[in-house]
């Protein structure tokens, strides 16, 4: 009897599981209306500069940063209570929970999440990492970045299924599309993952 290949299911966050696009929207709407144009512009340029340095988004970071900047200006310390007390559980995307529920009854479910485009490569270079910390005969990476899917792909062949959520700005980049093959599953939302069950990790993908 053959064995029954183990599986690993590797989730991005941003724009896969919540609506990060929709996070930083609200944010930049509080900063303008509450502080000015001028304090939320600086507030994304310090916001960029953190994270080249770190390699992850920091909102709070980024803040504390800009404070030190501007300390004549107390009320900026309200700011961090709105980002603390930000509702992140609404801006999850419907059914992503659920989506990765479903996928538990088949193997481990890992988060490997790098902040936005710029640290995508990261993931790349840690592949190897993956995969000694979850070993699995079988790896399915669903992440809203076609370039990264890609590059892991070449990298893992089949030994992974490529899911792409088509969901927020990068995955809805007409340039990007062109640019790189397609997924091995495309879904248009990452609710839609519930209507597969495990065989469809598992299938090789036909030649073009």
């Amino acid at each position: 009897m053959s064995k029954t290949p183990e599986i690993v299911f590797l989730f991005d966050v941003d724009n896969t599981l919540i609506d990060n696009d929709g996070v930083q929207a609200d944010l930049g709407k509080h900063l303008e209306e509450t502080y000015g144009a001028a304090t939320r512009d600086r507030y994304w340029e310090i916001f960029e500069q953190l994270r080249s340095e770190l390699g992850y988004a920091d909102y709070l970071g980024a803040l504390e940063r800009y404070r030190l900047e501007d300390l004549h200006r107390p009320q900026l310390l309200r700011m961090s209570s709105w980002l603390v007390d930000y509702p992140f559980a609404d801006r999850l995307y419907p059914r992503a929970l659920d989506a990765v529920k479903h996928v538990q009854q088949w193997g481990t479910t890992v988060i490997l999440s790098d902040g936005d485009a710029v640290f995508q490569p990261r993931k790349v270079e840690e592949l190897d990492d993956v995969a000694h910390f979850y070993p699995a005969d079988h790896y399915v990476m669903i992440d809203d970045k076609l370039r990264l899917l890609s590059a892991v792909k070449n990298i893992w062949g089949e030994r992974v299924t490529t899911v792409f959520p088509k969901q927020g700005h990068y995955a809805l980049d007409p340039d990007v599309l062109r640019a790189y093959p397609p997924a091995d599953m495309e879904l248009g939302k990452i609710g839609d993952l519930l209507a597969y069950d495990r065989s469809a990790f598992l299938k090789k993908k036909s030649p073009a």
